[in-house]
């Protein structure tokens, strides 16, 4: 039976395999609904690992931009152009967000790489900017419309969260290119990652694809029924 309107998020950390499993349920989900899949990330990370690359002064650029954002996260000083920077980087984000939801409006099942969250800041899909009465008025106020966009996003609740969790070893060994203390602040932040009440459905990221697809596919035709009884619930009755 064909169903509109419902949103499937797929989280996880760098070397989850987000965007394989995101890939498979996508090709599987359009053999009976009209479906998308929306990239909901930032990638400032990919930003970042192609400044890395760039000769002579990449490395330094990287260290710098790792020596920033760690600030954000513990509370410290942060200028005005880093702080400009990260805002708008997340203003891509809300306009994915805003592209999606024109799709979901239209009647189109949604798949997401990656979903904003407030749980906890930083870059596990959540604000990137953090208060510190050391900041400037200036910064203190694009923490704060951050952090409004942010709330407003999260404030549309996935039907379903597919939440793909990976052991460090693993991840590495997917995503090499990677800094190994950031994949294991990512990995350890997905477990805290709430969704405002979502239902999530835990998956083992390490175990073979084809459970994890055949596990995530049982999670959607839950959510799809429980979608569809909603929507019964909400008409009229004769």
């Amino acid at each position: 039976m064909a169903i509109s309107g419902i949103i499937i998020a797929v989280v996880g950390s760098d070397g989850s395999g987000k965007s394989t499993v995101g890939t498979e349920l996508l090709a599987w989900m359009r053999k009976t609904q009209p479906t998308a899949l929306c990239h909901l990330g930032k990638q400032s990370g990919e930003l970042g690992r192609a400044i890395a690359r760039l000769p002579f002064v990449g490395k330094k650029a990287d260290r710098r931009i790792v020596k920033v954002t760690n600030g954000t996260r513990q509370n410290r000083k942060i200028g005005f152009f880093p702080a400009a920077v990260m805002f708008a980087l997340s203003m891509r984000r809300v306009i994915r967000f805003r592209r999606m939801l024109r799709l979901h409006r239209q009647g189109v099942c949604i798949l997401t790489d990656r979903y904003p969250q407030v749980a906890v800041p930083g870059p596990m899909d959540g604000p990137s900017l953090t208060f510190s009465p050391r900041n400037s008025s200036v910064v203190q106020f694009l923490t704060m419309q951050e952090r409004g966009l942010y709330d407003w996003m999260a404030s549309y609740v996935p039907d379903l969260v597919i939440r793909l969790n990976v052991d460090l070893e693993t991840a590495i060994s997917r995503k090499p290119d990677h800094r190994q203390a950031s994949l294991e602040r990512k990995i350890a932040d997905v477990p805290r990652l709430s969704f405002n009440g979502a239902p999530i459905l835990d998956l083992d990221a390490t175990e073979p694809l084809d459970v994890v697809l055949e596990k995530a596919r049982n999670g959607i035709r839950e959510a799809i029924i429980r979608h569809q009884a909603q929507a019964m619930d909400g008409q009229p009755a004769c």
